[in-house]
């Protein structure tokens, strides 16, 4: 639950900031600094700051999770609206519609497959940095369950935690795919 909710929260957030960056020359200047600022860092690096400011709870651990989702987001939605083709905005504006319409019905079509692409990473993201935060900054969970095992060397529930961790991530991963096959048919196999 925590890693789908914080992944709801940045597609929520992260593709419109990734969106109005693609569109918008201000927010770009404004956005892309900050977002290339702290997408390199790892999460565990600014993990203890979030647990000062908020806690062992849950809502550290969303709140990091979030972080990590954050940037491949944005940057992907970006990317996939700097992709468009000009010469379809310019047809676009040419038959009449508006700012509003060119972004609904050209510019966001063109660039699901890369938002898509970006949510697929971000999973990906938020599955490692759940288990890394739970590893060190929890009481309960997979990562928890793992580490804990691991120090006790039980390593059937070590095995288990790593299939598990896994299957959920491939789950998720999957489930991608099949809204990836369903919202852009002309991208191809995913």
């Amino acid at each position: 639950m925590r890693v789908f909710g914080a992944f709801v929260l940045a597609v929520l957030t992260a593709v419109p900031a990734g969106v109005l960056m693609g569109v918008n020359r201000v927010a770009r200047g404004l956005l892309d600094p900050l977002v290339e600022f702290y997408r390199p860092l790892p999460p565990l690096a600014y993990l203890p700051l979030v647990v000062i400011w908020l806690g062992i709870g849950e809502g550290s651990k969303v709140v990091l999770i979030y972080l990590a989702m954050f940037a491949p987001l944005a940057l992907s939605a970006r990317a996939g609206v700097r992709s468009v083709a000009i010469e379809q905005i310019h047809a676009a504006y040419s038959m009449g519609a508006t700012r509003s319409q060119v972004l609904w019905h050209v510019i966001a079509p063109a660039a699901l497959p890369d938002i898509l692409t970006g949510m697929r990473i971000a999973i990906g993201f938020g599955w490692t940095t759940l288990v890394a935060a739970e590893m060190v900054a929890a009481t309960a969970g997979l990562g928890f369950m793992v580490l804990s095992a691991s120090k006790f060397m039980v390593t059937d529930v070590v095995i288990m935690g790593i299939l598990v961790i896994g299957a959920m991530a491939l789950g998720f991963d999957v489930a991608m795919r099949w809204l990836e096959r369903k919202l852009v048919p002309w991208k191809g196999r995913a």
